[in-house]
């Protein structure tokens, strides 16, 4: 619902059919170059987010809990970035920019849902190594199947509430006649600068529960990696403690990419102030992150290469085989 205001400063509610998604300025060149852009790290993130989840289906070596959620991992990310990529790349090359109030909210939802989920999700994966870790006697009887899809299932759980919430308290506003959204895609700080009711509940929520996940995701990660730190110390042998160190910064790398960019867009008041600077935060955590997930986990981890691998030569096998 939209606000039209009258001269005479009165208002009146209004029906808003959609809003315009702005995206970023720049002349015809300049938005062929960013679909040019969005396009490669689109087809990167879902070739590489598509890639890890087969090379861990097929592969039998890696039906552990630890590539259980990373399967899950690139499954979040390859559709967190589908919600957000493919409509930015179709306004760049409209000329009209619009979605329906609808697709906005629709698209808002499925992007707080996703993202909410990743944030817990790392600090799941980082629990499992903890636990392999320091308690490797417990570890087949605490991360087993049923245990680890629970802790899935919570992660999914936790970032549809956060969603619920999110969409709930913002696509209640009262918005104003202008429905030019200053961003690429609907996300709560450009559409709380539309609404003419008080946002401060809404960014008071924003802040706190986003604060909240951070927070306590990230004791999560540090308690777990200040213990895993610890036992590594004591290992005598070499080769462990290096196998295990290239698996714990792999994660690592993932973490503190998405928790700061996160931080940077939503847990602290200057959000709410520069969408220029928030638009660039954004590309890096909808594409950029996403794209470099698989690329952390894949270089960095020997199982993952050596399953590449055998997935190649059996390939090569079987076009032999039918040739």
């Amino acid at each position: 619902m939209a606000t039209q205001v009258h001269r005479n400063g009165s208002s009146s509610a209004v029906s808003l059919q959609g809003f315009v998604l702005v995206g970023f300025g720049g002349g015809a060149k300049t938005q062929a170059l960013l679909f040019a852009v969005f396009l490669v790290l689109y087809l990167v993130t879902v070739l590489g987010n598509l890639t890890m989840i087969v090379v861990i289906t097929l592969d039998a070596r890696l039906h552990s809990p630890m590539y259980f959620f990373l399967k899950n991992l690139s499954f979040v990310d390859f559709c967190y970035s589908s919600v957000i990529a493919p409509k930015a790349m179709t306004i760049f090359l409209s000329t009209s920019k619009i979605i329906s109030f609808a697709g906005c909210a629709t698209q808002f939802f499925f992007f707080s849902l996703l993202v909410t989920t990743e944030g817990f999700l790392l600090a799941v994966m980082a629990y499992d190594r903890f636990m392999a870790i320091c308690s490797p006697l417990r570890y087949p009887v605490t991360m087993c199947p049923m245990a680890c899809a629970r802790l899935v299932l919570g992660t999914y759980c936790g970032g549809c509430l956060n969603s619920i919430v999110q969409t709930s308290l913002t696509f209640q506003l009262p918005f104003c006649s202008s429905n030019r959204i200053d961003h690429f895609y609907c996300d709560v700080p450009p559409l709380l600068q539309l609404a003419c009711a008080d946002t401060t509940l809404n960014e008071l929520v924003m802040f706190g529960i986003c604060g909240l996940i951070i927070v306590s995701t990230t004791l999560v990660v540090l308690i777990s990696y200040g213990y895993i730190t610890m036992t590594i110390l004591r290992m005598r042998s070499g080769s462990g403690r290096h196998k295990v160190f290239s698996t714990c910064g792999s994660h690592m790398t993932a973490v503190s990419l998405f928790y700061g960019t996160v931080f940077v867009m939503y847990a602290q008041p200057g959000a709410l102030t520069s969408m220029e600077q928030g638009k660039v935060v954004s590309v890096f955590y909808t594409l950029v992150i996403p794209m470099l997930n698989p690329l952390i986990y894949s270089l960095r981890n020997k199982d993952v290469k050596d399953a590449l691998r055998r997935l190649g030569q059996r390939h090569s096998l079987m076009k032999e085989d039918v040739q």
